[in-house]
């Protein structure tokens, strides 16, 4: 499973982007479990932030959801952060 993040706006507008690749890993049914439940929560348009907050673009095998600071799901934070902090 390929999971993609695009995190745009904030205060200095920098737009950042990792994907985690699942396949081979130990922990890929964790992966997975967390990207399913981030994404059925996810609205199929970009909602209106919030001045200066981050919008999200989450890809999963090329299925594309979008959420925004400050009305992140508890599963969204967990995998945008994972993906960013893990992701190439």
């Amino acid at each position: 499973m390929r999971i993609q993040v695009r995190r745009t706006g904030g205060f200095a507008g920098i737009e950042r982007y990792a994907e985690v690749e699942t396949s081979g890993r130990v922990d890929a049914q964790e992966w997975h479990a967390l990207a399913e439940q981030a994404i059925t929560s996810g609205r199929g348009t970009p909602p209106i932030g919030v001045p200066d907050g981050f919008s999200y673009q989450i890809t999963v095998n090329g299925r594309t959801v979008y959420c925004a600071d400050p009305r992140l799901t508890e599963e969204q934070r967990k995998l945008i952060s994972r993906v960013l902090k893990e992701g190439a």
